[in-house]
């Protein structure tokens, strides 16, 4: 008998669920031990998986297993202590569902692991993750985590924060506890954000006797990052140059007195002093300008000072006109004014010039427009210029 020609058609069927099932099926054979082919272990738990999964997610496992080596016939991957149980079991469910959970606790874990493992989405994820929650008290672990994992946008930001907060920072354990490296990078850069160079000789004095043992040696080394010559003539004299930890320096005393003679060269305009330790810091300030095309205030834009550009951000959620702004570190505060209906507002809009978000904070206890908000210190306060005077004010700004 004769067969039928071919006719050139052709059909494509296709799974009649989604890739999620698949995915679910997967997981429940691991989770029933069935057609496991490798043991991870940390810690003292272990985790029986399918190689074929781990590597279709994780370029490390992917170059374990198909690299010929030994490792790629073991049976049993062992991370001992350099990785926490419950982070692997975070890892592997994310890698046998397509979703693990954030937070808090876990996100600096997930984001060391996911990097080691080269789980990519889960490290960039967590990036994010902590992009958004990053904040001044947070800010020196971030840059050096993000440093560790070169995560650059959340190494950005940490570094920013780092620079606008110094002098809150400075005092703090996290700063005392820094590198020597990382320390003398924030201490140099010419966008470090002070106001007087003593607040900066002392964080350096400070950051050494906290290991005094240990970190006397590079006294000299940090003592040419300060900007010394900028220092009070008084107190360069009397407190620099008489500190026991300069004076117990050969080499320091004499960083001290080349910083004491560009000091009078200075006040006596004798000549040029273009020394380090005289040249003055660029502090990193942004101009915003806040307007709209109408009689509503509904924009914000930055002026970029290198390229002399205005530059567009995220428009203002809640349009207003008679409104307040006040910058206090990297965020701008717009208080009351009026809306679209013309009456008076009590919002309180945040502007975060890091990320380029705005939110809505706690609102005033008295509407007002036409009125004035200043900063002093940690308070941010509102005061009106029309009608009955009356003050507000607010504690604890973030």
């Amino acid at each position: 008998s004769l067969k039928p020609q071919g006719t050139g058609l052709a059909m494509q069927a296709q799974h009649s669920g989604n890739p999620c099932d698949l995915l679910t099926q997967l997981n429940l054979l691991r989770q029933q031990n069935l057609f496991t082919d490798v043991v991870l272990r940390a810690g003292n738990q272990s985790f029986p998986c399918h190689r074929a999964v781990l590597a279709a997610c994780s370029r490390y496992f992917n170059a374990m297993f198909s690299g010929g080596l030994k490792e790629s016939r073991d049976a049993e991957v062992n991370f001992h202590d350099s990785l926490h149980p419950e982070v692997l079991e975070l890892l592997l469910d994310y890698a046998y569902s397509a979703r693990v959970l954030i937070n808090e606790e876990n996100a600096e874990s997930l984001l060391e692991a996911g990097d080691m493992l080269q789980f990519q989405d889960i490290r960039d994820a967590s990036a994010d993750f902590l992009e958004k929650n990053l904040y001044p008290g947070n800010c020196l672990n971030m840059l050096l985590l993000s440093d560790a994992h070169c995560c650059e946008r959340l190494l950005e930001l940490s570094w920013r924060m780092a620079l606008a907060n110094f002098t809150s920072l400075c005092k703090t354990e996290d700063f005392l506890r820094l590198p020597k490296d990382k320390l003398l990078e924030l201490v140099e850069s010419e966008e470090l954000e002070v106001e007087d160079e003593t607040l900066v000789y002392e964080a350096v004095i400070g950051w050494i006797r906290y290991d005094l043992p240990r970190r006397h040696e590079v006294l000299p080394e940090l003592l040419r990052s300060v900007r010394l010559a900028l220092l009070p003539e008084s107190y360069l004299r009397k407190q620099v140059a008489c500190e026991k930890l300069v004076t117990s320096h050969k080499l320091g005393e004499e960083i001290v007195a080349d910083a004491v003679r560009c000091k009078m060269k200075i006040l006596q305009n004798d000549g040029l002093v273009t020394g380090c330790c005289a040249r003055p810091r660029k502090v990193s300030q942004a101009l915003l300008l806040l307007g709209g095309q109408t009689f509503m205030c509904d924009k914000i834009y930055m002026l970029d000072h290198k390229s002399s550009e205005i530059i567009p951000r995220a428009d203002i959620p809640s349009p207003r006109k008679e409104c307040s702004a006040c910058a206090i570190g990297c965020k701008v505060y717009i208080t009351g004014g009026k809306g679209s209906e013309n009456g008076a507002s009590r919002d309180v809009w945040v502007y975060d010039t890091l990320h380029d978000e705005w939110a809505k904070a706690a609102p005033m206890l008295v509407a007002r427009f036409g009125h004035g908000s200043r900063h002093i210190h940690t308070v941010l306060s509102a005061r009106s210029f029309h009608g009955p005077v009356h003050r507000e004010s607010w504690n604890g700004l973030g």
